[in-house]
């Protein structure tokens, strides 16, 4: 029992001070403002697509009413889809003349479906200033703007205003409020956004604001091109030649539903999981750490452990901070936070399996 009672009070230390740095992190995470004043210069708004025939009316829609921005354009590019989604971009363009879409016959080989459609929006693109956006995102009127005034604002080079994620069925509910609270846990928000260690960095492709001189002079997505993690390598190589940047509150900017049910929560973890942690070793250990930190203070409970109960406390009110300081739902998933950091673990070792078989598939293409 001695070993038992080791592991519960290092796991319970760990969760409180790991709550503890979330709720500072809260307090430190930029908020942009929400009367931004008109952007100077022009803008590319930049979305790639692949079978989103679903999604992209909404998204372009939401294009189409952003405000303050006196010259902009947006530039889309079809990834070689199956579905109508260049026939519904199509559509769209016919009626505005701010909308074009370029189409792609796939990517070559070495590089990834997303980074090379990215990489030919880049080329396409005009503006001073490159705003990637997700087919599935949604944006506020004013969420461009707001968002180019903080990427000035502060002298960053690039800054992803994170979307409020929207998650509806059990699986999504369990998994997808990871994402925010996982940076919010465990990265030093404000040293992240001038280190240049690798360690140091949290992007999200869904929007993802960066300076077009700094984007090329860093390689653009030419230099990413195999990269899995295609925003997070983004931030990475940035910073790499000087530029800064990382996460900022984008709750009132745009919402996104990532994935839709478990089965696409399972498929969409295991390709980029895997990748998540730089090698299998590092993924262990990451793990071993989560289990420790928040699997077994909760195990420890049950059992009657009052410093186990203290650290399943600490954990779901460092995941209930989280929810509310990114628009989530904090009550009452809060209080499943051990089954969340259970299935995550299983998505990791799920993820490492495939790639190890050859398994990893996106969008009906091996990885």
């Amino acid at each position: 029992m001695r070993p038992w009672r080791a592991l519960t009070w290092a796991g319970s230390a760990g969760a409180v001070a790991l709550t503890a740095h979330s709720l500072l992190n809260a307090r430190a995470l930029r908020v942009p403002r929400l009367d931004p004043p008109p952007v100077a210069g022009r803008v590319s708004v930049l979305v790639p697509v692949r079978d989103e025939e679903d999604t992209v009316q909404e998204c372009l829609t939401s294009l189409l009413d952003q405000v303050e921005l006196p010259d902009y354009e947006v530039v889309v590019v079809d990834d070689a889809s199956g579905d109508r989604t260049a026939d519904v971009v199509e559509a769209v363009a016919a009626a505005d003349e701010r909308v074009r879409l370029v189409r792609s016959d796939g990517p070559p080989a070495g590089w990834l479906g997303k980074t090379h459609a990215c990489h030919v929006l880049a080329e396409h693109a005009t503006g001073e200033v490159l705003v990637f956006v997700d087919a599935d995102v949604v944006l506020a009127p004013h969420a461009v703007s707001a968002a180019v005034d903080l990427l000035r604002g502060t002298g960053f080079d690039l800054v992803c205003p994170y979307p409020r994620q929207l998650a509806l069925t059990w699986g999504e509910r369990l998994v997808q409020p990871l994402l925010q609270w996982s940076w919010l846990t465990t990265l030093p928000l404000r040293r992240a956004e001038v280190s240049s260690r690798p360690s140091l960095a949290a992007a999200n492709g869904q929007f993802l604001v960066v300076d077009a001189a700094t984007y090329r002079r860093a390689g653009g997505h030419a230099a990413i091109r195999g990269e899995v993690l295609d925003d997070l390598a983004l931030l990475r190589a940035v910073k790499a030649v000087g530029g800064r940047g990382g996460v900022a509150d984008g709750t009132a900017l745009a919402t996104c539903r990532m994935y839709e049910g478990w089965d696409e929560v399972r498929a969409g973890y295991a390709k980029s999981l895997w990748s998540a942690f730089g090698s299998r070793p590092a993924a262990v250990a990451v793990g071993a750490g989560l289990a420790l930190t928040y699997l077994v203070p909760p195990v420890a409970a049950l059992g009657g452990s009052p410093v186990g109960a203290l650290g399943y406390l600490a954990g779901v009110v460092g995941r209930y901070a989280a929810a509310e300081r990114t628009g989530g739902r904090s009550v009452p998933d809060a209080f499943a936070h051990p089954a969340s950091i259970a299935v995550l673990l299983g998505l990791l070792a799920d993820s490492w399996r495939r790639k190890g078989r050859g398994e990893l598939r996106w969008k009906g293409r091996t990885l």
